[in-house]
């Protein structure tokens, strides 16, 4: 059974930085890779970052590419997103989640496990 849990939300003023962790359980190390998505009132789920779990190849989108860095930790079953340099306009649900095939996508629509999700609040 595949098990996201995600930690580390919360509120920071702009240009601060907030680190989130995912972990995750009853996965595959030989095929699977977790995602990094988020979502905003009104708005669409987007795709931020993915990385395989095997070998650490990872997707970008562009809103992520320059502040936000994915990781992961197999032995802890972690996978983190240290993101940088936070805007209001990041302000969302972050969600991590599943697919059992290697990174190569980061649409949310193939992704079958999700973590329940966690807030994050630019605001001064």
């Amino acid at each position: 059974q595949v098990q996201l849990v995600e930690s580390g939300g919360g509120s920071v003023q702009p240009g601060g930085s907030l680190r989130l962790s995912c972990a995750y359980s009853g996965v595959s190390l030989e095929s699977y890779a977790i995602g990094w998505f988020r979502q905003a009132p009104g708005k669409e789920r987007e795709g931020l970052k993915c990385i395989t779990l095997k070998d650490g190849y990872s997707l970008t989108s562009d809103t992520a590419r320059d502040r936000f860095i994915i990781s992961r930790d197999n032995a802890r079953q972690m996978v983190y997103l240290q993101m940088n340099a936070l805007k209001t306009e990041d302000t969302a649900t972050y969600y991590c989640a599943a697919d059992p095939e290697e990174c190569w996508t980061l649409s949310h629509l193939v992704y079958d496990y999700w973590g329940q999700g966690i807030q994050v609040t630019v605001s001064s």
